[in-house]
């Protein structure tokens, strides 16, 4: 299969060349330091030193001058690394040190012009399997320690501050990891769908962005070291799991310029057969009237699934809620748009608020909802974000008022490369475990989860992507278009299905997030989100992803889908192609599960073995 078609660009994914040492093995790939393992065991998930702008987007560096040295009892690897930065630029001399008890990291790096960044430095990633809730030690500077545990239920904010070492266990082996060079601290990275905790220097209470003047720049260490320490036991991963779950109904969202698409043409709409549309209301936008009549029409055409509205509403700190709310409302019935529920978000807080920062004026959470209650009485009313989950587990809503919460999902907030991104269904029982506990009883529904941003919550924008890469914070991203796309919500849809959400919403209608393109065809997700939706309210099974596999049992059948480039093989069957998925009776299709592995093999070539 070519790239085009199982990436949706012909960009070809970045190889990593895999080091070895003794017992320790990582693999070296585009600057970064990925999947330590010792023993077998995955101790580090990444170490890399990265460069941010003022939008919290990753400059991607131009590497050259790489050098490997393998000696006796170690290999020695360097690099140049450039980032070009608008008024200024940053070159780093990367160094690693790898022996089979441990590794070293080390940055020196100075600034031509005057460098404006959120922050530039070593970042160092756990992993979160056998991790979350695990014992950690934290030594400070100074000499002090805390003994304490990695979250079990994500936080909302930084677990350890301060940070001069951390030491914990992986499998039967002690891992001691050491920063110097500036202050560190740690971030739950879970809330935003990555499968790890962040430790990063330059602490988030310092102003940002900041300066890097010519001739400045970080001078920093990571060391890791690890010894043997057997007889662990293995720490359970947050799961949120509910008795005899059910699949959930499928959603799309819509804007109003997709409504008036669908309202021309609704036959894309009437195969896809969604149980509901998340209709997208912005009221601190501007009027609303003709907006709520591009949905109405569309119902007129299409009257078959729930019409849900997201509705962003101005709430300004000093206005007439009341007041407000009865506007909408009028407006929604001047329309004839037939609601089946109404999820209410103020507009501020479609930002994030990152630690150290003054919350935006705003009325209330609980004065809001009061008032959007009585302006819709007998609809459904939810809360939440419109946003991610970081949105909601910081500024968490008064459940008591309400009928449902939401949150939507993004897998390339920190990293956009393939694996990272298949990596993140790790961490989404882990996010639905931490949701359920904030919904308490009431309904939970898992709004917008799409390969690419609508919104950019922290910065001024989406990234463009004019050239189809693989970025970060993007609205387009070129897998949509591929196989990948549909492996990676069949991936999601069966990390969620065991946790009791109600409703998903996998897609846009159209739109580079959406399940049809520009020309009118349909992407290959849209077959996927489609069988998925004919299943809605069907009995969950026993669904995992093993290894890079997920497997769905829904009712009688088995969902299965290829979370690698490569083909699967299936005893019986034909193999499953690269980000393939198949639905079979249950029973019948037995794929053997690919070997854990760091990453799909094309990700990994040259074996330095020591």
């Amino acid at each position: 299969m070519s790239l085009r078609a199982l990436y949706g660009t012909d960009e070809v994914p970045r190889p990593g060349q895999r080091l070895t040492c003794g017992r320790a093995q990582v693999t070296l790939q585009d600057g970064h330091l990925r999947h330590l393992r010792v023993g077998g065991i995955e101790a580090i998930r990444s170490i890399a030193f990265l460069v941010r702008d003022r939008d919290w987007g990753i400059v991607a560096p131009q590497i050259s001058g790489l050098r490997v040295d393998k000696k006796e009892q170690e290999i020695r690897v360097g690099w140049q690394a450039d980032y070009t930065m608008g008024t200024g630029h940053l070159r780093a001399h990367i160094a690693l040190v790898l022996t089979g008890s441990g590794l070293d990291a080390t940055v020196q790096a100075h600034a031509t012009g005057t460098v404006w960044t959120n922050r530039t430095g070593f970042s160092v990633l756990h992993p979160i399997e056998g991790v979350a809730g695990a014992p950690v030690r934290v030594d400070h500077p100074g000499g002090g320690q805390t003994q304490g545990r990695f979250p079990d239920l994500i936080a909302p904010w930084q677990p350890f501050m301060d940070i001069e070492a951390l030491t914990h266990r992986a499998g039967p082996w002690q891992i001691a990891c050491r920063f110097a060079g500036d202050v560190f601290e740690m971030e739950d990275q879970r809330q935003w769908g990555d499968a790890s905790f962040k430790t990063y220097n330059r602490p988030l209470s310092q102003p940002w962005p900041y300066r890097i003047d010519a001739g400045a720049g970080p001078s920093q260490r990571v060391s890791l070291r690890w010894t043997h320490q057997p007889g662990r036991a293995v720490t359970p991963s947050p799961r949120a799991m509910v008795a005899q779950p059910r699949f959930p109904q499928t959603a799309l969202l819509l804007d109003a310029p997709q409504a008036r698409r669908a309202t021309a043409d609704p036959a894309a709409m009437r195969s896809i057969a969604p149980q509901r549309l998340l209709c997208h209301l912005d009221a601190g936008a501007g009027s609303i009237d003709a907006d709520l009549r591009d949905f109405a029409a569309l119902q007129a055409q299409c009257a078959g699934p729930a019409y849900d509205l997201e509705l962003i509403a101005a709430c300004p700190p000093q206005g007439d809620l009341a007041a407000e709310f009865t506007a909408y409302a009028r407006a929604v019935a001047a329309s004839g748009l037939r609601l089946a529920s109404v999820m209410v978000t103020p507009a501020v807080d479609r930002q994030s608020v990152p630690p150290g920062s003054d919350w935006p004026a705003c009325p209330p959470l609980d004065q809001i909802h009061a008032a959007a209650r009585p302006a819709f009485p007998g609809l459904p009313l939810g809360g939440g974000v419109a946003s991610f989950f970081p949105e909601l587990n910081r500024k968490r809503p008064p459940v008591q008022g309400l009928d449902f919460i939401t949150h939507g999902l993004c897998p390339i907030v920190h990293a956009a490369d393939d694996v990272s991104v298949m990596e993140t269904l790790q961490a989404v029982p882990q996010i639905l475990a931490s949701g359920r506990a904030i919904a308490g009883g009431v309904d939970y529904r898992l709004g917008p989860s799409t390969l690419a941003m609508r919104h950019n919550p922290y910065g001024s924008r989406t990234i463009p992507n004019p050239d189809r890469k693989r970025l970060c914070m993007t609205d387009d991203d070129p897998r949509q278009d591929g196989q990948f796309a549909a492996a990676w919500t069949c991936g999601l849809a069966t990390a969620l299905a065991p946790a009791g959400v109600t409703v998903w919403t996998p897609s846009e209608l159209y739109g580079p997030r959406g399940l049809v393109d520009d020309s009118g065809a349909m992407r290959p997700v849209a077959g996927l989100v489609t069988a998925l939706a004919m299943r809605a309210g069907a009995r969950v099974g026993d669904a995992r992803i093993d290894g890079w596999m997920a497997v769905l049992p829904l009712g009688d059948e088995v969902v299965v889908a290829n979370l690698t480039p490569d083909p699967l093989p299936v005893p019986g069957h034909a193999a499953l192609p690269g980000f393939g998925w198949r639905i079979a009776p249950a029973g019948e299709l037995h794929p053997a599960p690919p070997a854990l592995r760091s990453g799909p093999r094309q990700q990994d070539t040259d074996d330095e073995e020591r």
